[in-house]
């Protein structure tokens, strides 16, 4: 602890005549948190905000000398506070689930993750000195550590801590099952340490008697975890063989295989106990050799054998044992700030550079979903910048239908006011359901949400068509008499977006799927074609000719079989649109679009040379260009590629220009689609993102 940061918490512990000050909870609570944050080598900031926490709050000037002076050690205090609001809502949903949820707002209200250790050291050290206290507290506590701290304790890896949590808890909520087990024992768990240090010894020495560099560490059962198993088995603790458990980390596979042989050569084994989960791995990855046998005194024992590489990845990644243990489903951004923490605690132990892997915290865990709360104190997990709108319909679909208007945090707020993480939100509802078409619109901002999109989208689809027409001509109406365009014709805009007739469109407006601003933008760029002069120079690059096989149902040519077939690039042709040959000197039958401007031109010079050609019935997948125009935002490129990736196309390569302005972008996406139906519906799809002004073919 620095000079200075000393000098902050000395002042804080006595009082202006220099008696010292009356914590929040008892010196001995205080001290036995910091010694559980010794253990797992806290560094200053760590321990300076747990004793200061604790002590009465400072006054406004000292708060914000000390936010000055220590950015670090105030994150960490604000952290616990807003833990605070936590376990009030732990309170209130006692015994209505939605504890993960919790656990997910935890972390993403807190701005620094070394707040957690904080947390969970001060929660041990209370449930070790609760016994004294009324049985409703001690209830209390112990659900609070069962919902929230002893998993995250278990996903951190913060073994130290994460045994006695349960343990104490499980005694706590369960008195007579957790004597039943102990009772069953048959040692207590110091002298189960004690065997299982002997145990590890004497596999060390004879691996390292047969040359086998190997790391092993052991472990006895904690009787929550005995308890665990006897009820997901199905069986009594006398057919448990893992109560007591080694590990043995080897350098590769060969070296797993020769450390099996030395155990069972050393123990006799359990035959029915062997699992090779390196030949078969589990579902989620997980590779390990697992065997249970008869050890010294006769007692049963669990060795498990991989490879440091496979146990990185059962700890951190696809196959991580809290997921095992919790039976849950992974998530990647919780995963992400797992996997950060646990590196963040390791630096403290390695005596890396943590200031340089605190600050990449703020940087490399954005998190892309937030944390709110309904009036009962249910969590909801919605998209970052979510609306109260976006919240209603996740609450469900018809709360959505009739909102008109929202609370948060007590306070009416528009319906685009984007939620934060740790907002209750309460939703004003109508009793007749009526959205609004203006809802759909992006430049609005009232849904971020594209499931929420979609609900109000089926809405209006129900709708019978002539009531959609008539909407969506008041919506282009009005969009062109703001510009001064009262008179233009719709008409050329039809092919744009793939409408048979104008009634069409009107429907895909008044449906969203195209914005009136879509249509003006339409107009313009048909009205400029029309004025522009044939260049003469259109590039006629075509990709290298490749000679269809034999039966080949790709293109169907009338009356030619077996000839040299390229796609031109002036245009690229995709299935579905009208397509015409032109039989070239030397280069087989290149296929255009039949609206391609190069194939007019060449066909004026020699209509002879132009075959019809159809397309036949294979499918796969077909390369094609998307020009984006817009505003460059933070997270444009991942809002682009999330919904390429919905509409089950893929990008093959991304290319970023000048869009001819400061905060503007021009990008190039060449992508892979199945047709021209699936890439029409793209294209319409990315003019709809925040920020896209124009989306078009290249």
């Amino acid at each position: 602890m620095t000079p200075a940061l000393r000098e902050v918490v000395d002042a804080a512990l006595r009082d202006a005549s220099g008696a010292w000050v009356v914590p929040a909870e008892p010196w001995s609570v205080l001290v036995d948190t910091l010694q559980s944050l010794a253990t797992l080598n806290a560094d200053a900031d760590v321990i300076a905000a747990a004793i200061l926490h604790v002590l009465p709050e400072p006054p406004a000037e000292a708060a914000a000398r000390l936010a000055r002076a220590h950015p670090r050690v105030a994150a960490l205090l604000d952290g616990q506070r807003a833990a605070r609001q936590v376990w009030a809502l732990h309170a209130e949903r006692v015994g209505r689930g939605g504890q993960e949820g919790l656990r997910r707002l935890l972390l993403a209200i807190v701005r620094d993750l070394r707040v957690v250790p904080i947390l969970l050291a001060r929660q041990l050290a209370h449930l070790r000195a609760v016994a004294q206290r009324p049985a409703e507290e001690r209830i209390a506590l112990a659900q609070l550590t069962r919902d929230i701290h002893a998993p995250l304790a278990n996903r951190l890896g913060i073994w130290q801590l994460k045994w006695e949590l349960e343990d104490l808890a499980f005694r706590h909520l369960d008195p007579d099952t957790y004597r039943r087990i102990a009772g069953l024992l048959d040692d207590k768990r110091s002298g189960r340490e004690r065997y299982i240090d002997e145990v590890t010894q004497t596999l060390r020495d004879a691996l390292a008697a047969q040359g086998l560099h190997a790391d092993v560490a052991g472990r006895p059962k904690h009787i929550y975890s005995i308890w665990k198993k006897m009820q997901r088995k199905g069986v009594p603790i006398g057919e448990l063989y893992d109560l007591r458990a080694v590990r043995v980390l080897v350098d590769d596979v060969g070296a797993c295989y020769a450390a099996l042989g030395i155990v069972h050569a050393l123990w006799t084994p359990i035959p029915s106990e062997f699992d090779d989960y390196i030949a078969r791995p589990k579902r989620n990855d997980y590779r390990s050799l697992h065997t249970a046998v008869v050890g010294p005194e006769g007692k049963t024992l669990e060795v498990q054998i991989r490879t440091v590489e496979m146990h990185e990845q059962a700890e951190l990644g696809v196959a991580a044992h809290w997921r095992y243990k919790e039976g849950g489903t992974g998530d990647s951004a919780l995963e992400r700030k797992i996997e950060w923490m646990r590196r963040l605690l390791e630096s403290h132990q390695d005596g890396g550079d943590e200031g340089g892997l605190a600050g990449a915290l703020d940087t490399e865990l954005v998190e892309d979903r937030i944390y709110t709360l309904t009036p009962m104190g249910e969590v909801i997990d919605l998209p970052r910048d979510a609306t109260p709108l976006d919240f209603a319909y996740h609450v469900h679909t018809m709360v959505g239908h009739r909102c008109r208007g929202a609370k948060v945090n007590g306070r009416i707020v528009p319906l685009d006011h984007r939620l934060q993480s740790g907002d209750r939100v309460e939703v004003l509802t109508g009793k007749t359901a009526e959205p609004r078409r203006d809802w759909l619109l992006p430049a609005n901002g009232y849904l971020v949400s594209g499931r929420s999109r979609d609900k109000v989208r089926a809405w209006f689809r129900a709708l019978d068509r002539e009531r959609n027409v008539q909407a969506g001509r008041e919506l282009l109406d009005r969009e062109l008499k703001r510009l001064g365009l009262q008179r233009a014709d719709p008409a050329p805009a039809l092919k744009r977006f793939h409408a048979a007739t104008i009634d069409d469109l009107y429907v895909l407006v008044a449906l969203g799927d195209v914005g009136p601003h879509q249509v003006v933008r339409a107009l313009g760029e048909a009205e400029a074609e029309a004025r522009r002069p044939v260049d003469e120079t259109t590039n006629l690059a075509h990709t290298p000719p490749r000679r269809l096989p034999k039966g080949s149902s790709e293109f169907s040519v009338v009356g030619v079989d077996n000839l040299l077939v390229q796609i031109a690039r002036c245009c690229r042709p995709l299935p579905g649109e009208a397509i015409t040959g032109y039989l070239t000197r030397s280069r087989g039958i290149s296929v255009h679009r039949a609206e391609c401007a190069a194939l007019q031109r060449m066909a004026a010079r020699d209509p002879q040379r132009v075959l019809p050609v159809e397309w036949g019935r294979a499918g796969g997948v077909h390369e094609a260009e998307a020009i984006i125009e817009g505003v460059d935002r933070r997270h444009l490129l991942k809002d682009l590629t999330n919904l390429i990736a919905q509409e089950d196309a893929h990008v093959l390569s991304i290319h970023s220009e000048d869009g001819g302005g400061v905060g503007r972008v021009r990008l190039r996406l060449q992508l892979r689609v199945q047709d021209h139906g699936q890439f029409a519906r793209l294209l319409g799809r990315l003019e709809s993102v925040p920020g896209v002004e124009r989306a078009r073919r290249g």
